[in-house]
Parts: C-alpha cells; sequence; structure tokens
C-alpha cells in the first residue's frame, strides 16, 4: 500500500557527481585538480582530496599525479607519492618539484638518488628541480655529478635544464663553471641571464653583473623581476644612485616595482646609497608587503639613525600578524646596539624565543656589540661566557670593538688570545688588535700585530672615501692628491681648516695609530680620505644638493668632529656613510648623537 504523500520517507539530496558516470566523474576531478592548481586553492584542494579518498578513487594512476601538483605541502606530497600503486616519472618529478619548491633541497636530492636507484631516467622536468635543491644547499659538487648526468642523458642541449645549471653554478659561487656552460648554450632564456646576473653580484664583480644586463636588454630578453633585483642590489652594493634610479624607472615602465623582491632591492638601494626618503617612498607605495620588505627597511631606518621609526614598524608587523624572523631581529638588535639601548636590546633579544627563534651567532654578535659599545664589558664576556654555542670571530670581534672604544687594552689583550685559538681569521679583527694596542700607546704590540698580518700573507684594506658625480664615481685615499681637482681640494681644505679653528674645532690626535711627532699627526688626520670627498663635493656640487660620501672602513672620531664643523661653517647637508651606519650632518651635528 502506498503511504500519502506527506508520510514518504524524504529522499536525500543527489549529489552531482554521484549521477554521473564512472569515467565522467573520474575526468571532472582531474580537470577540477589541475584547475585548483592553478589558482593554488590549497584549501579547496585538501575538500577535494578528502572527497578522493571517501570515493576510493585514489589508486587510479593519474589521481595521485594531480594531486601530487598540489605541491604547497610536500609533506603531504610525499604520503600521497608512497601511496601511489603505480610511479611514473612524473610522479617521480611531482614530488621532487614539490621539495624543491618548498625548502625540503634535501629530501628532493634523496628522491632524486632514490629515482635513480630505481632505474627511472630524468626528464627536462625533474632535472631543473634536482639542480635547485643543490643550489639552495650550495652543493655545487651534487650539481656537478647532476651535470654529468645531463651531458650522458642528452638534455645538455636543452634550454631549461641549461639554463637551471647556470642558476646553480652562479648561486654556489662557482661563476667560471656556469660562465663556461653559459657561453656555449645555443639558446638562452631568462633564468641563464639572470643567474649569470646574480653569479657576479653575489661575487661582487659588479660591472661585469653591469655589462650582462644591459647585453640582455640589447637582445630584448623580457627580464624578470628576479633580474630586476639583482641589477638593483648590484646598484645598491656599488652606491650608484643615478643608474640605480633609471633602472627603478625601467621596473616602473614593466610594472615589475610593484614585486615584493623588487621592492626590496629598491628599499635597499635609496638607503645605501644615503636617500632614506627614497627608502621610505617604495616602502609606502608597496601594494604587498613581504617580510623581505620590512626586513629591508627596518634595517635601512637603524643604519640612518631612526631608531624609535625601527620600533614603531616592528610593532606595525606585530600588529598586521607579520612574524618576524631571525634576520628581523639581527636588524632590530642593530639599532639598539648603535643608539646604546642596553635594556631594549635585552628585551628584543628574550622575545626571540616568544617566536620561537633560536639566538645564532649573529644575534650574539649583535647582543656583545650592544653592551660592548655601552662600555659594559664585563657583562659583554659573560654572555659570551655563557653562551650555548661557540663563540665566533664575529662575536669576539664585536668585543674587540668596544674594547678599542673604550681604551680596555687588557681585555683587547685577552680577546685577541680566543681569537687566535679560532685559526685563520680575518684580516678585519688583525687590524682592530693593533689599533686597541696603538689606541693606548702601545705601539710595539700594534707593530706585532700587523706584523703577524703580513707574515700571514693578509694585507689590510685601504681606506677609501668616494663621491658620485653624474655618471663618475670619484674615488680618494688619504693624502690623496690624485684627483684633476687636487689643487682647489685643498685649497678648500685649508681655508675651511682656518674657519672651523675659529668656530671652535680642535684636532684630536689620538686616531692617528702611528708613532709621529705632533705635527706630522696634524698633517696626517687633516687628509683623511672622507675629507678630501667632502671638499670635492662642495667645490663640486650646487649649494642645496646633499654632499653623499661613501666610506669602505668606520670614520675616525676626528673626522666625524671635524665634519660637524665642516657642516655649519658651510651650511651644508653633509651625509657620510661608512662600513657601519649613515652619519647626518647638518648644522654642526650629526644624527648619530656622536654614538657608533
Amino acid at each position: 500500500m502506498l503511504l500519502p504523500h506527506s508520510l514518504e520517507t524524504p529522499k536525500p539530496p543527489l549529489n552531482p557527481l554521484n549521477q554521473l558516470s564512472f569515467e565522467q566523474n573520474y575526468r571532472n576531478i582531474c580537470n577540477l585538480l589541475l584547475s585548483l592548481t592553478h589558482t593554488r586553492s590549497l584549501p579547496k584542494g585538501l575538500q577535494l582530496h578528502a572527497h578522493i579518498i571517501k570515493s576510493g578513487i585514489q589508486t587510479i594512476p593519474l589521481i595521485p599525479h594531480q594531486l601530487l601538483f598540489q605541491n604547497q605541502l610536500p609533506l603531504f606530497s610525499r604520503q600521497v607519492f608512497f601511496e601511489a600503486p603505480h610511479k611514473s616519472p612524473t610522479t617521480w618529478s611531482s614530488v621532487i618539484s614539490s621539495f624543491a619548491q618548498n625548502e625540503f633541497p634535501s629530501l628532493a636530492i634523496q628522491f632524486f638518488r632514490t629515482m635513480l636507484v630505481n632505474n627511472i631516467r630524468p626528464d627536462d622536468h625533474i632535472y631543473p628541480s634536482a639542480t635547485k635543491s643543490c643550489a639552495i644547499l650550495g652543493r655545487s659538487d651534487i650539481g656537478q655529478s647532476i651535470h654529468c648526468l645531463v651531458l650522458k642523458t642528452g638534455y645538455d642541449r636543452d634550454v631549461f635544464v641549461a639554463s637551471s645549471l647556470v642558476d646553480m653554478y652562479g648561486k654556489c659561487g662557482k661563476i667560471k663553471d656556469a660562465r663556461n656552460l653559459f657561453d656555449e648554450m645555443p639558446q638562452r632564456n631568462v633564468v641563464s641571464w639572470s643567474g649569470m646576473i646574480y653569479g657576479y653580484a653575489q661575487l661582487g664583480e659588479f660591472e661585469e653583473a653591469l655589462t650582462l644586463f644591459k647585453q640582455a636588454l640589447y637582445e630584448r630578453l623580457d627580464v624578470n623581476d628576479f633580474t630586476f633585483s639583482s641589477v638593483v642590489q648590484v646598484c645598491a652594493n656599488s652606491t650608484l644612485l643615478q643608474l640605480g634610479k633609471q633602472i627603478h624607472g625601467l621596473c616602473f615602465k614593466t610594472n615589475y616595482d610593484m614585486s615584493s623582491f623588487v621592492g626590496s632591492s629598491l628599499i635597499s638601494l635609496y638607503s645605501k646609497c644615503g636617500v632614506i626618503g627614497g627608502s621610505y617612498r617604495v616602502f609606502d607605495e608597496a601594494c604587498v608587503k613581504n617580510l623581505g620588505m620590512w626586513n629591508a627597511m627596518l634595517i635601512a631606518c637603524a643604519q640612518h639613525s631612526q631608531t624609535e621609526k625601527v620600533f614603531d614598524l616592528f610593532k606595525q608587523m606585530e600588529g598586521l600578524g607579520i612574524k618576524p624572523n631571525f634576520i628581523t631581529f639581527l636588524c632590530v638588535l642593530y639599532a639598539c646596539s648603535h643608539a646604546g639601548l642596553v635594556e631594549k636590546g635585552q628585551h628584543f633579544f628574550e622575545l626571540m624565543k616568544e617566536y620561537g627563534i633560536e639566538p645564532g651567532d649573529q644575534h650574539y654578535a649583535s647582543l656583545v656589540d650592544l653592551f660592548g659599545r655601552a662600555g659594559k664589558l664585563q657583562e659583554a664576556l659573560s654572555i659570551i661566557r655563557e653562551m650555548p654555542i661557540r663563540p665566533t670571530e664575529s662575536v669576539w670581534g664585536a668585543f674587540l670593538t668596544g674594547c678599542r672604544l673604550h681604551g680596555n687594552t687588557e681585555l683587547a689583550a685577552y680577546a685577541a688570545d680566543r681569537i687566535f685559538e679560532l685559526g685563520p681569521v680575518s684580516s678585519g679583527l688583525h687590524v682592530l688588535l693593533s689599533n686597541a694596542y696603538a689606541a693606548a700607546g702601545r705601539y710595539e704590540d700594534a707593530a706585532k700585530a700587523r706584523k703577524m698580518l703580513r707574515d700571514r700573507g693578509i694585507k689590510k684594506e685601504t681606506g677609501l672615501s668616494w663621491v658620485e658625480e653624474g655618471n663618475k664615481v670619484h674615488t680618494f685615499a688619504a693624502g690623496d692628491r690624485s684627483n684633476a681637482k687636487a689643487k682647489e681640494i685643498y685649497r678648500k681644505l685649508e681655508e675651511l681648516g682656518d674657519e672651523m679653528e675659529r668656530a671652535g674645532y680642535i684636532a684630536d690626535t689620538s686616531f692617528v695609530l702611528r708613532e709621529v711627532n705632533g705635527e706630522e699627526k696634524n698633517q696626517t688626520i687633516r687628509y683623511h680620505s672622507e675629507r678630501l670627498a667632502v671638499a670635492f663635493g662642495l667645490i663640486t656640487f650646487p649649494s642645496d644638493r646633499p654632499i653623499r660620501v661613501m666610506k669602505n672602513l668606520r670614520i675616525c672620531g676626528d673626522c666625524h668632529t671635524a665634519i660637524k664643523f665642516m657642516s655649519k661653517c658651510t651650511g651644508r647637508v653633509i651625509i657620510v656613510r661608512d662600513n657601519n651606519r649613515f652619519h647626518h650632518f647638518e648644522d654642526g651635528k650629526c644624527s648619530c648623537g656622536d654614538y657608533w
């Protein structure tokens, strides 16, 4: 007997997928997975994965392949890979790519080796993932083995495989191998060009990097954001402001100025060239700011003595839910150190643990530098002794800097003994020790430290200052008379010297770290490279233009005082970048507050 319509059991709503044939259902799922991969819709992809498992079709060969393309979760990819009943080259390629693209390079190499053991031949998709992993790990030795395999399997003429090898060699610092391969390529793409430019930039061969970039533009290559980022960094490290501005304009025309990678490099460019306002503009105009851009802005503010802005930016990051990384804390600790904010620095050092970041040797070096610059040398030494890791050259170097600044030769000698236990160290540490002895009048010990430097075949870095004028860079060394305007420069310094003395300047010859008589000390310190560069700017640039001077070494105390007087006597804004930070001199004052 039929029940009345109102008493019939309600039927569940039909799932459209259940009404389709198995083949249609299977095709729709594959197409949907592919669509979700292209749109990087991870949450929907996970939901569909759950449906696939419930439907019991995860064992059908093509399904695992499509799931592996959803490679934003590499450990899930590994699980899908192991559950796949049939592993084709595409399956291997997908899982290796997933590891390489998600910062699991060691797993990518491990699976690549396992694939070879299983007699699966790599293809033009697998090789680039494997070489990318070698680049991340800095393992050019493994990369060379893969290169040999590429040659044996005939993929050396494939533009994608060859380009990935060029990129790998470039990032591993094997620039000659990269260039040989690059020159032999019958066809090149943006990856090979960018890999070469980045490789030269990383090694400090800036001129070669710029030459390649110009050649790439001449050949009408469609460069990408990685290429622009590398070239802008070259301009930043070379302090080529005018060229950097031109490339910024090119980025703007091609819309690559909206890239976070390019944005970070542009912030660094303007900051390193002494134009902090340019850094702010790039940062403020960015629609999307990644962590790299925040860190670039933090270090820019720290180097330009805008300490409160550093703290303000850090608070903004926290408010937006952006998790700081180890670089973020290095920037903040640097700001605290160069402003003498010991308690603030301790607070941020402890805050690292709350974010699950284990302090590394660089963080400890910053903390030691913070206490050392503040004159708390015993506390700095206690930090070194209580470190859970072995103190590195940078940690002892920070401590030695504090000893040098506060004239504590006893602790400097103790630090020197510990440094020499590390084995071969940089020339900078030898010079620091020598200067510490010389500042205390212990010239024999200073001479011994310098002799040790010579005996090891290490040359002390020459102090240089340079100024950019149009497309030309004018470089000066102490006492240099090679510039075409040398007579005018020295005449200007003589005139300024008299005016500065009338304004109250008295030369501090304690910064002449050699045993010479008083008059020679006066002459020596008067013609330091930064003063020559400032004098060049005074006679060359219009009065409304700031004079920007770059230095490779720390500015000496007397030159710092002298340039304050120069700014007061001339009414000019003078910006000097030394190896630590920027000094903005205006009306007889410096932005560092005489603490650097």
